[in-house]
């Protein structure tokens, strides 16, 4: 299989799956003929090892127990468009190519389930570098050493660990895709700068705060064309407001981090916004987008800091679909611990974490503009007797989708 695109060294975006006459005939005909809905969706994967290289040999032996079930997982919902957090970026982007061929493109058969789940086809993929195990070559985390593992722009052992990747039925327009991975947090207007409490200073010096970068991964806006127009896939994965000290420096990113979405749909506050190629503008008025993501941000629960995640789902150009699953709503109740103090509606969590610790969440989201029609949304959570929930335990997030017409 040839893999090689001619594209700008700033994009890299690829043809994937087994490219026969009738999958390129099938792309072709994605560009110039809409279907009545498409489904978008987001789900981190979990696809991340200790080491760099390490996922791909292990999705290479195509025996992944892992990988089998995220594969049937999204071979039951099917979506058309997918954001994947937490799957190693590579340069050679092997461990993408290595799920999208010898998993998904491939039937299903699960002990958990009658019959055999079908394949599923993405003919196009986007993946770029991403903040994480980058060394800033400052001292970021305050301990009076450089090159650590709090010193990196994004918490990882190696560069590329938890990375992104979106997989779609439908051409990317490579040539209007934007990134934001280098955009310093000091130029977002009005950035939350973390406060040393003890000294009432911030927490960063002046040349830290100056280098630092806002997204812990990165923030791109990537435009799929579905016959004669076009849907601006906005995608991120915040840092979690955790791991850190009473400065809160993550809960004060993962706040900015979600608010720049909010500047980028405000055509004054996001001409301020400089991406990787240096152009300073903001998603045009009228422009059809999802933002979807990973957001590591409950509205009413968890340690973060919530207004910026309240803000988006209320923002004018933004519909919350607020989607629901039995299973969430049973897991709130039967896990107690924390869930039983949530203000939250449990049927809205989209991840199981520890009920001794914050409980389950809501932090996946799927919130598409408020120019397209919502027919119907979810979480895949299927209750405990559902056979399929033993595919659950590949991940603790769920994966999360909408069904939308034009």
């Amino acid at each position: 299989m040839n893999w090689s695109v001619s594209l700008p060294v700033a994009i890299r975006v690829f043809i994937v799956g087994l490219l026969l006459p009738a999958c390129f005939g099938s792309a072709q005909s994605t560009a110039s003929v809409a279907p009545e809905k498409i489904r978008v969706a987001t789900f981190n994967t979990s696809l991340y090892r200790d080491a760099a290289g390490e996922l791909t040999t292990e999705l290479t032996t195509g025996t992944s127990r892992q990988a089998r079930h995220l594969a049937a997982i999204l071979q039951t919902v099917r979506p058309d468009i997918v954001l994947l957090n937490e799957i190693d970026y590579q340069r050679d982007h092997a461990a993408v190519k290595r799920f999208v061929e010898d998993y998904l493109a491939k039937p299903s058969e699960t002990s958990t389930v009658q019959g055999v789940l079908q394949p599923l086809a993405y003919p196009y993929f986007f993946a770029a570098p991403v903040n994480t195990g980058v060394d800033s070559g400052l001292d970021l985390d305050g301990d009076g050493k450089q090159h650590g593992l709090g010193d990196n722009f994004g918490f990882g052992r190696y560069a590329g660990q938890y990375g992104m990747a979106i997989l779609s039925r439908f051409p990317i327009d490579e040539s209007q895709v934007r990134t934001f991975q280098n955009m310093k947090w000091s130029d977002l207007p009005d950035a939350l700068v973390p406060i040393d409490p003890d000294t009432n200073q911030p927490y960063y010096s002046t040349t830290a705060w100056q280098a630092l970068r806002l997204s812990s991964k990165s923030h791109w806006d990537v435009p799929i064309r579905i016959g004669e127009r076009t849907l601006h896939l906005l995608a991120s994965h915040p840092t979690p407001p955790a791991f850190d000290g009473p400065e809160d420096r993550n809960g004060c990113r993962n706040h900015d981090e979600i608010r720049f979405w909010l500047d980028y749909l405000d055509p004054h506050r996001g001409s301020g916004l400089q991406d990787d190629s240096g152009a300073m503008v903001g998603l045009p008025p009228g422009a059809m987008f999802v933002i979807a993501g990973d957001l590591n941000a409950d509205p009413q629960d968890g340690s973060g800091r919530s207004a910026a995640i309240r803000q988006l789902l209320a923002a004018d150009r933004v519909q919350d679909t607020a989607p629901r699953s039995a299973g969430a709503a049973a897991a709130g109740i039967r896990l107690g611990g924390k869930n039983a103090t949530h203000c939250g509606e449990h049927a809205l969590d989209t991840a199981r974490f520890s009920p001794r610790g914050v409980g389950n969440l809501r932090v996946d989201y799927v919130l598409p503009s408020s120019n397209l029609d919502v027919l119907g949304s979810g979480v895949f959570w299927p209750l405990d007797d559902d056979p399929r929930a033993a595919w659950l335990t590949a991940t603790d997030h769920r994966l999360v989708w909408a069904d939308l017409r034009w």
